[in-house]
């Protein structure tokens, strides 16, 4: 009966811990940070945000600009882009590791990416061919899915 209690009660209390992680919120432009007001007007000048969004998970916050064309770019809490999804146009080649653009050029001949993610551990680039490849930190080939 006591192991029952002491489950029933963690189970609430991990319960109560999860409905606080999910604390996403509109913020305005100007509310992100600086870095990531300057990437966004650098690297999508004429693009319309459609809104701004301030995720917080425990010790973690992140932002996301959406913009009106169905582009997105996700933002650590320090500002520095880690996810970069364009839908239907071309990453802009700037944020493109150039050992990444090289390979694709090479091996994927009239492929664009549409989308690049990074982390602490690898980068992961959308196709428009719909293949996704994933680097090392070295941009070595680790992973080709389909």
């Amino acid at each position: 009966m006591k192991k029952l209690i002491i489950l029933a009660t963690a189970m609430l209390i991990a319960g109560s811990f999860q409905a606080k992680a999910d604390n996403d919120r509109i913020i305005k432009f100007n509310e992100l940070p600086a870095a990531a007001q300057q990437f966004t007007r650098k690297y999508f000048p004429n693009e319309k945000v459609a809104y701004t969004k301030m995720e917080r998970d425990f010790l973690e916050v992140q932002y996301e600009v959406m913009f009106s064309n169905g582009s997105k770019v996700e933002f650590l809490k320090n500002g520095e882009w880690k996810d970069v999804d364009c839908k239907y146009n071309s990453v802009p080649a700037e944020l493109v590791p150039a050992q990444i653009a090289s390979y694709v050029e090479q091996n994927y001949k009239g492929a664009a990416i549409v989308q690049i993610d990074r982390d602490t551990r690898d980068y992961e680039v959308k196709l428009t061919n719909g293949l996704e490849l994933t680097f090392d930190l070295r941009f070595n080939i680790i992973d080709i899915d389909d």
